[in-house]
């Protein structure tokens, strides 16, 4: 089984050309629409060049551009003329607006179509041969069904043929419409990719430059943390070194103090034991005294 390719209908360039000169025409005034063809497909055109080929003055030219800026059709840039001085302005077609704006005319024109075509099927209508006149029921009710110039009686008119041509104006148009959407619809895709792109592109740049601020910032680390080991090597041998000084030191302290201390007890001691002895001499002399003295009482 063969599947079926259904491909995509684009507006060529010359029906968009087309459709885009009527939507001037409309827009600035009849005549108008050969700018479209100058600035088609072109960008940043002297505004001079558009004068020389459409064959009007400048002004002219500026009235037109400006009628179209106001909707955001066309867009500028502006230049000094080094020689003589004054602005210079460039024009450029923006192609996505403009089939923006021509679908929102299509749009209404199907509207308006539509509501003529129903118009047509539901109401009766009568024309004044004479004048080529043609009027509704209501208004030919008011004048007695008699035209309003020459007085001829109102014939029922047939309508078999305007809503012919309403159906085939609708198709057209709708063709058209479906035309500009699948344009537009390509236009926006490639504007998606275009912006995913450079989205992508930006991304990746980003990422490459935090890996290299992330490289660069790691290398100052391991910069910083060298010089580190570096001036860290001899302080720890020279605290090393003081901090078994201070130990050293202190166990010093700690047997002086101790051997102090033993001095002291052992000086303590030999203080008791002479005091000791020296409270026993005197008890036994202040015995003898008193022996002696009872003894001479005794006798005398």
């Amino acid at each position: 089984m063969k599947r079926k390719i259904f491909k995509r209908k684009f507006v060529s360039p010359l029906m968009q050309v087309k459709l885009l000169k009527d939507l001037v025409e409309e827009m600035a005034g009849e005549g108008t629409g050969l700018i479209v063809e100058i600035l088609f497909g072109k960008k940043d055109v002297n505004e001079f060049l558009i004068a020389k080929k459409m064959n009007l003055t400048i002004n002219q030219v500026r009235n037109i551009l400006y009628k179209l800026s106001a909707d955001g059709l066309v867009s500028f840039i502006r230049k000094k003329d080094k020689r003589k001085g004054w602005y210079i302005y460039y024009w450029t077609l923006k192609t996505e607006k403009c089939l923006v704006k021509l679908e929102d005319a299509l749009i209404r024109k199907i509207e308006s179509l539509n509501d003529v075509l129903s118009s047509r099927e539901t109401k009766r209508f009568y024309i004044c041969k004479p004048c080529d006149i043609e009027v509704t029921e209501e208004k030919a009710l008011e004048h007695g069904f008699t035209c309003e110039e020459c007085a001829e009686v109102y014939e029922l008119s047939d309508n078999s043929e305007p809503i012919k041509q309403a159906k085939a104006r609708i198709s057209r148009t709708e063709r058209d419409l479906k035309l500009i959407q699948g344009e537009l619809e390509s236009i926006r895709e490639k504007s998606r990719k275009k912006r995913a792109r450079a989205e992508k592109k930006a991304a990746k740049e980003a990422a490459e430059k935090r890996a290299i601020k992330k490289a660069v910032r790691a290398e100052a680390r391991k910069k910083v943390a060298a010089a580190k080991k570096k001036s860290a090597k001899p302080k720890s041998k020279k605290k090393v070194k003081k901090a078994s000084k201070k130990k050293a030191a202190k166990k010093k302290v700690v047997k002086k103090s101790s051997k102090k201390k033993v001095a002291k007890k052992k000086a303590k001691k030999s203080v008791k034991k002479v005091a000791k002895k020296g409270k026993k001499k005197v008890v036994k002399k202040v015995r003898k005294s008193s022996l002696l003295g009872k003894m001479r009482k005794a006798f005398s």
